[in-house]
């Protein structure tokens, strides 16, 4: 029979070796509850940040649109503050204002139809992009407030958001979902904003009344897409990016998450670690949609060891003792 705890041992004992000093003091901070100074010092000599930050232009973008997959600044600046580059990073602020100025741009911003009452808007750009503000520390800037506030006004009664312009869709896109959790849930916390909150708690409700994964119609997963684990994901959905979201939106532990909760336990390896699964969503090759950085296309991953302990802890099942 495993032992939990010495697995979840293993696994921080992994990542506290990490050659990324983002990973190794997230992991130190948020699992150990350590200061991790030291790490947190050297987070811009990490091997996957220099890469992320090479050949950046003088206007801060990277001679490409801000959302080219995955090269654009918009998936940059995703990856440059899930490993820990810190609030008021220079090169990091220098891209995130070429995000700002496409999302918040007049051609953008009309092409918003409301269409049977409900907004039609691939709001994980917003979503992400929220959430990169608020963690470079601009959650008092004004054009971020206008995200959170776009993002709560586009909100589907159901508690999602949803791009499909066809009038018959009601229900709300959990890839399109996932990403505006993170960013309110971000913003909320950091502005104590009541309505960021209340939106954020929206979305809690709609991926927890479908237990993270399952189909609201059938009990068997509604992609099966959202049983793969891949890192990064972007924009789309699975249980590990819903119960992560769920994490950090403060809605952990809670009953209705335990069945996607012990998938994730099962996946966890008998080295302690998770290893990816399922098609990844980047690649190389001429034509392909290349990232920065190599995050492996098989085997064990640390950004996804380290989130799936995230959550475990968020949880109340990580086993330390």
């Amino acid at each position: 029979m495993r032992d939990p705890a010495a697995l979840d041992r293993q696994a921080i004992d992994w990542l506290r070796a990490s050659k990324e000093p983002g990973i190794r003091y997230q992991a130190r901070r948020e699992l150990l509850d350590e200061e991790a100074a030291d790490d947190a010092a050297a987070v811009l000599e990490g091997p996957l940040v220099r890469a992320l930050l090479a050949n950046q232009q003088p206007d801060g973008g990277f001679g490409n649109h801000p959302y080219q997959k995955w090269l654009g600044a918009h998936w940059r600046l995703v990856s440059l503050v899930e490993l820990g580059v810190p609030p008021g990073q220079p090169r990091a602020l220098a891209a995130y204002e070429t995000v700002l100025r496409w999302l918040l741009g007049d051609a953008h911003r009309r092409n918003v139809p409301v269409i049977e009452g409900r907004a039609r808007r691939c709001a994980s750009q917003e979503g992400n992009a929220l959430a990169v503000g608020v963690r470079l520390g601009l959650a008092g800037d004004p054009r971020v407030e206008r995200l959170a506030r776009s993002l709560a006004g586009w909100q589907w009664p159901d508690g999602g958001w949803n791009c499909d312009r066809r009038a018959l869709a009601s229900h709300s896109s959990f890839n399109e979902t996932v990403t505006p959790l993170w960013g309110l849930a971000e913003y909320a916390r950091v502005t104590g904003d009541a309505a960021a909150r209340a939106s954020a708690r929206r979305t809690c409700e709609l991926l927890l009344d479908h237990q993270v994964y399952l189909s609201h119609r059938t009990d068997k997963a509604g992609n099966v897409k959202w049983q793969d684990a891949r890192y990064p994901p972007y924009w789309r959905y699975d249980i590990h990016q819903g119960l992560l979201m769920l994490a950090r939106a403060g809605a952990l532990p809670d009953q209705r998450a335990d069945r996607a909760l012990d998938l994730l336990r099962e996946r966890q390896a008998d080295d302690g670690r998770w290893h990816l699964a399922g098609q990844p969503m980047w690649s190389t090759g001429p034509r392909a949609q290349r990232d920065a950085v190599d995050w492996g296309r098989s085997g064990p991953s640390e950004m996804l060891t380290l989130n799936a302990l995230r959550i475990l802890r968020a949880a109340d099942r990580l086993a330390l003792t």
